[in-house]
């Protein structure tokens, strides 16, 4: 009884060891098949204060992974990128970063920013509840698709974040 026992819990070991192990391989796939930061994002409508409503278009070889990193690649593109004006009801954004070397001068800082348990996720929300409409899934090529996803990006504590790792100055810096 106890050989059968431990067996079992052997046998129960070796399967989430596997699991785990193909988990954090997909995820790699998808860090790897993103890494570049190849995305686009555009505003979608306004937002409550302090937020942001965008959509960040990832592209990548397999769909699911660029779903996956949409995200990363939209707190990335508030922080690096910003947005310009989209008719009406979206005013342009300036990126929090403009300093160009910024992201290489503080890079420790962004690799743990970014990893897929990383803060970036406390920053932003998917705002149609893993919803993507047919049109926003478009094969580039043979090889690619573009796959766009609207989020929330709470902007106002992500400023906050990054002026207190001394990152940016603060708006209300030379005043």
């Amino acid at each position: 009884m106890i050989k059968l026992l431990s067996k079992n819990i052997l046998l129960i070991a070796l399967l989430l060891s596997t699991v785990y192990t193909y988990g954090q391989r997909k995820q790699r796939l998808a860090d790897k098949d993103t890494k570049q930061w190849h995305y686009d994002i555009e505003c979608v409508n306004t937002a409550k204060q302090g937020f942001k409503l965008v959509k960040v278009w990832s592209y990548s070889k397999k769909p699911k992974y660029a779903v996956s990193q949409s995200f990363k690649n939209a707190v990335h593109g508030i922080i690096f990128k910003g947005f310009t004006e989209q008719g009406r009801s979206c005013t342009a954004f300036r990126a929090l970063m403009n300093k160009p070397m910024t992201e290489k001068e503080y890079n420790a800082f962004f690799k743990d920013f970014f990893l897929d348990s990383g803060e970036y996720n406390l920053y932003v929300t998917d705002a149609e509840n893993g919803a993507i409409v047919p049109e926003d899934i478009q094969k580039v090529d043979k090889k690619m698709y573009k796959i766009g996803v609207v989020v929330s990006i709470n902007t106002d504590a992500l400023r906050k974040r990054l002026e207190d790792e001394g990152i940016i100055t603060g708006l209300t810096t030379g005043f």
